[in-house]
């Protein structure tokens, strides 16, 4: 794991927007690099994270949010962030155009266990826009395909409109190294795919729950139900991993918007093993 520079926490470093791509309505792909030429010489730089973590991603003059990386940590000197416009500082990042300039604070948090899976079969499961912070992890098992048993993707979103990063998926299945299935909560005339929550993607899965390991992502609702259904299989708690959200400000444990119960998921998490935080699930507004 790439630490964050503690050295200056809170200082945003600024990035150059490379390129925007539009995912789907009100939802945009950007790719950012180093606008300090120092940053830009460093192969950590501004740039370095392991999957699952996330940046402090700041709007000039507006406001900074947290945003996990959805691009490839093996690509240096670039990173790649993909945001919903649900607020006032999210509607700014998905209006930016390439040439702008952002601040940047991080990586902060925790990974995904990628490297504590070798060996083992892994399953992901994501909902809606919970893709994005998988996909590193994704990227990073499909490179080093072999050293795993077999891997399987079920993606589960609204419609079929809110598919995000349709080639990846599209790709990812003709190429036949993981297994991929999307399911829609409503399909429309043109959708001959699954149609139902991603949970039911698990009915008929062969699965060794032994050496099976899983790592979770989406809305809370889906990840406890998701979770709940792989236990049901026999996944123990501990090989089941979730990637929490909640209001971060800091970023470095300091103003306690983002605790949660015990926890400060923007350093304790934003990824938990299930058996630590279980037992949080079942209580309501946590």
């Amino acid at each position: 794991m790439t630490p964050a520079d503690r050295s200056a926490p809170l200082h945003p470093r600024p990035v150059r927007v490379l390129e925007t791509r539009a995912e789907m309505p009100g939802c945009t792909t950007l790719r950012v690099a180093p606008a300090d030429p120092a940053d830009a010489a460093d192969p950590a730089g501004a740039c370095g994270f392991a999957p699952g973590q996330f940046y402090m991603v700041y709007v000039f003059g507006l406001g900074e949010v947290p945003i996990s990386v959805s691009g490839d940590a093996a690509r240096p000197g670039e990173l790649t962030f993909t945001v919903m416009a649900v607020g006032a500082v999210t509607r700014a990042l998905c209006a930016v155009r390439p040439g702008q300039t952002l601040g940047l604070r991080g990586p902060f948090g925790t990974a995904w266990p990628v490297e504590a899976l070798t060996g083992r079969d892994v399953i992901v499961m994501a909902g809606g826009l919970g893709l994005a912070p998988l996909r590193p992890a994704i990227y990073h098992l499909l490179r080093h395909r072999d050293r795993y048993g077999a891997v399987a993707l079920l993606y589960g979103t609204r419609q079929p409109r809110s598919i995000v990063f349709a080639p990846d998926l599209t790709g990812w299945r003709e190429a036949a190294a993981i297994d991929v299935a999307v399911t829609v909560d409503s399909g429309d005339r043109d959708w001959s795919g699954h149609v139902g929550v991603v949970t039911e993607l698990l009915k008929g899965r062969r699965l060794d729950p032994a050496r099976t390991a899983a790592l979770l992502c989406g809305p809370e609702i889906m990840m406890r139900f998701s979770a709940y259904a792989l236990r049901d299989r026999g996944v123990a708690a501990g090989a089941i991993h979730v990637s929490m959200e909640r209001n971060m400000k800091c970023g470095v444990r300091m103003c306690g918007r983002c605790q949660y119960g015990p926890f400060f998921v923007c350093d304790d998490g934003p990824v938990f093993s299930f058996d630590r935080v279980e037992h949080l699930f079942g209580i309501r507004e946590v």
